[in-house]
Formats: structure tokens, C-alpha cells, sequence
């Protein structure tokens, strides 16, 4: 009896961790209302086989895959269609337009001041005076473009261009050299080596290393290491 809790639970778990994989990377606060119901009736159904060891596992993940595999045809339908996009995910809407709270769209949403100022608060703005256009998203995020006199200063609003600001990549995590990203950045493993000599390093002492902007080779020794040092 317990085995096979322990087994219909482990299975289940596994099978909802790969449906969510499937459904993609979104966060939550990201679903559209048709994601969010699909996740909901996928917590529903998942649990029923474990509740009722009487019911046969199958009968908990066909409904799982029926309902992912909806979800993936309809977002895939999405992608090709404008008006279906709209149907099922909706629009983004304007609740305040050139510093005027737009009273009959919040109606419409069914969306109050206390809505709007709490999401505002989140986003560290006080004072509604400061705020231009907010959209509310399809996700229910709030998003704010401020006033052009209350937005933060900017390098180019005071005229400096810095240079282009690279993505840095992990060389070697654990000790283990990441060869692919090795690659990627365009340098050879003999390169990598040098620069680890040159600091009386291996790739084994190695915690985390990455090649930063501007070709910074940023390394965090394993303690083991720092220690020999000393």
C-alpha cells in the first residue's frame, strides 16, 4: 500500500514537472486566463489517482496530456492568428492616458483606484501626478511610462555613450570547463589553461569561473584552494 503511494505519487509528480515543461517557461504572474485555467484543471486532475488508489494512474495523466496538448494547439493557432490571440488572451487596456485616469475603461475591467494605486506602490511610485500612460497587461501586471521630468536619469540624457555591454559566460562551474560556451565566446581551451596557470590554477580548483565584459576573466577558487594559498 505505502510502495505504491510512494510510487503513483513519484509518477504523477514527474508526469505534472514534464506537462509544465511542455507548457513552457512562463511565471505565473505571466499566464494568460487560458494558462492559468489549464494549470488549474492540471492540479486538479493530477491529484485524483493518488486520492483513489481504486482509480488506475492512466485515467489521472490522459486528461493531463488532453489538456496540455489543447494548450499547446491553441497557443500554436495563437501565433498564426490575430483575432483568436485577442479572443482567447485578450488586449492590453490604457487606464491612464496623458496623466487622466480613464474612467469607463477601469469600469469596464472591473478595476478600482485601490487596484491602481497598490500596483503603482509596487513599483515605487507614490504620486499618481507622476505617471503619463499605464496599461494594464493581459497578465494583470501594471505597466508605467512616468512623465518625462519624474523618469530617472539616463547616460545618453547627458550625452555618454559607454560601450556595448556584453553577456558574460560561464567558463567553468564545479570545477568542469564548459566547452560549448568556450566556443561560443570564441577562445580555446590552451587559452583558458594559460590563464589559469598564470594565477597556479587547474579547472578542478575552479568554483565558477566566466568570461565578463569587456574579456574581464572573473574566477572564484574552491575553498580548498584558497586555502594551499595560504
Amino acid at each position: 500500500m505505502v510502495l505504491n503511494i510512494f510510487l503513483r505519487t513519484l509518477l504523477i509528480y514527474l508526469s505534472v514537472l514534464l506537462v509544465m515543461r511542455l507548457m513552457g517557461k512562463r511565471e505565473v504572474g505571466q499566464l494568460s486566463t487560458f494558462d492559468l485555467v489549464v494549470a488549474i484543471m492540471i492540479a486538479e486532475v493530477a491529484v485524483i489517482p493518488v486520492e483513489d488508489l481504486s482509480i488506475p494512474v492512466y485515467i489521472g495523466l490522459i486528461p493531463m496530456f488532453t489538456l496540455v496538448g489543447a494548450e499547446i494547439f491553441f497557443s500554436f493557432l495563437c501565433l498564426h492568428s490575430r483575432k483568436l490571440r485577442g479572443l482567447i488572451e485578450g488586449h492590453p487596456s490604457i487606464i491612464i492616458a496623458n496623466g487622466r485616469i480613464i474612467e469607463r475603461e477601469m469600469r469596464r475591467l472591473r478595476y478600482n483606484i485601490n487596484d491602481l494605486l497598490g500596483q503603482l506602490r509596487e513599483k515605487n511610485i507614490f504620486n499618481l501626478s507622476d505617471v503619463e500612460y499605464a496599461i494594464l497587461e493581459t497578465s494583470g501586471e501594471l505597466s508605467v511610462i512616468l512623465k518625462s521630468s519624474k523618469r530617472p536619469l539616463t547616460l545618453e540624457d547627458i550625452s555618454i555613450f559607454p560601450g556595448k555591454e556584453e553577456l558574460s559566460v560561464p567558463l567553468i562551474v564545479d570545477g568542469e570547463v564548459l566547452d560549448k560556451n568556450l566556443q561560443f565566446t570564441g577562445y580555446s581551451r590552451d587559452w583558458l589553461q594559460q590563464k589559469l596557470h598564470s594565477c597556479s590554477l587547474q579547472p578542478e580548483d575552479i568554483l565558477f569561473a566566466s568570461l565578463e565584459s569587456g574579456g574581464k576573466l572573473y574566477i572564484s577558487e574552491k575553498e580548498y584552494a584558497l586555502q594551499r594559498k595560504i
